[in-house]
């Protein structure tokens, strides 16, 4: 059997492989797509969802607007001055909760498929806090706030931490909950580099950095969501490339080589990926704890499907950031302003107590 026709045994075994949820083929001339039904029904609505939130989310502020008023001003139809307040001030911060929300699911989808545990997302690993450390390093120590700056030393400080938690977790092979304690535990000796390096900056820096550090999408300007669009569009498209190898290393690794799947480079490649999702977020709006942590898993509840998918996870997360960026903005017109990231934190923090303790039962075997 050549090599032509070793691949297509390979797609054809493939396609029969029951992954646990209905599938419809659409074939055209050009390619041949497994659309999950459930799944793309349930994800459409959650992105409805996002949409809906962040429309409402555009008309509170100082100077509040009705609905009419921002689709008018959204269209061109509306005053010059709301026009102003939608187009350059509101819009780009509800186009950043849609899609950071969408980057933070993909993320944690891709991180808990590989680690085969729900607590294995980049924040509770520990990447975004190797993301944070760098831009905070770059911040305090380099100097410079420039967007380009901190987006690269995010990206860098999130892949040298995945490599030193992968390093320190290997032992004759990757177990999930090995490189999840290890991760807990970097993160945590980051989390004091970073407390070091703030109680020794000047005052002023040392309140920008802590602002920053909290996680707010008020700061973002068409200056650096324009970018920002640029870079998760090419990591949406490379994690949606790699989806079919994600599926099949969730079958083992002997199954995914014998469904054509190089397991070393596929497994690199999400990894960077599932890195690069969180600290995108974190060099343009700070750290957003959390939505990476929950949004996998509760897409899997509502598609009622055996694994994490990457397409309901990112509709998830949009969905959530979505409603927490709304929740900060009803708090502030009775309070006073929150960053989303605080409000993602507490009510993720009750999600994660949940599943610590419902993982320590399964990890001891005692009954639920």
């Amino acid at each position: 059997m050549n090599t032509t026709e070793e691949q297509r045994s390979h797609g054809a075994y493939f396609s029969r492989v029951d992954f646990g949820y209905s599938l419809k083929r659409t074939r055209t001339r050009w390619f041949s797509l497994l659309l999950p039904v459930r799944i793309a029904v349930v994800s459409v609505l959650l992105l409805v969802l996002a949409v809906i939130a962040v429309g409402v989310a555009i008309t509170f502020g100082d100077y509040p607007l009705n609905l009419l008023q921002v689709w008018q001003a959204i269209t061109g139809a509306g005053e010059e001055f709301h026009q102003t307040i939608v187009r350059e001030w509101r819009l780009p911060v509800a186009l950043a909760a849609v899609v950071f929300g969408l980057l933070l699911g993909v993320g944690g989808a891709i991180f808990q498929s590989l680690t085969r545990n729900p607590l294995g997302s980049p924040d509770i690993i520990g990447f975004d806090a190797g993301s944070y450390t760098a831009v905070v390093i770059t911040m305090l120590v380099v100097g410079t706030s420039n967007y380009w700056t901190i987006a690269s030393a995010s990206i860098i400080g999130g892949l040298v931490t995945a490599f030193l938690v992968y390093v320190l977790a290997y032992r004759r092979g990757m177990h999930g909950f090995r490189l999840i304690i290890v991760g807990i535990g970097v993160s945590a000796m980051l989390g004091s580099i970073n407390a070091y390096l703030i109680t020794r900056a000047d005052i002023d820096d040392a309140m920008s950095v802590g602002f920053w550090g909290a996680g707010s999408l008020n700061r973002v300007s068409w200056s650096s969501m324009t970018p920002s669009l640029i870079i998760a569009a090419v990591i949406l498209l490379a994690a949606a490339i790699l989806a079919p190898a994600l599926r099949r290393l969730e079958l083992g690794d002997d199954a995914a080589v014998t469904l054509g799947t190089r397991v070393g480079r596929a497994r690199l490649g999400l990894m960077v990926i599932g890195v690069a999702t969180g600290a995108l977020v974190t060099a343009a709006a700070g750290p957003i704890g959390f939505i990476a942590l929950a949004a996998p898993q509760l897409a899997r509840r509502i598609t009622s499907s055996p694994g994490v998918n990457l397409l309901a996870a990112g509709a998830m997360g949009a969905a959530l950031l979505s409603l927490a960026h709304l929740l900060s903005l009803v708090i502030a017109q009775f309070y006073r302003a929150i960053p989303v990231g605080l409000i993602t934190v507490c009510i993720g923090g009750l999600y994660l107590i949940f599943l610590l303790i419902r993982e320590t039962r399964a990890h001891y075997g005692t009954p639920r």
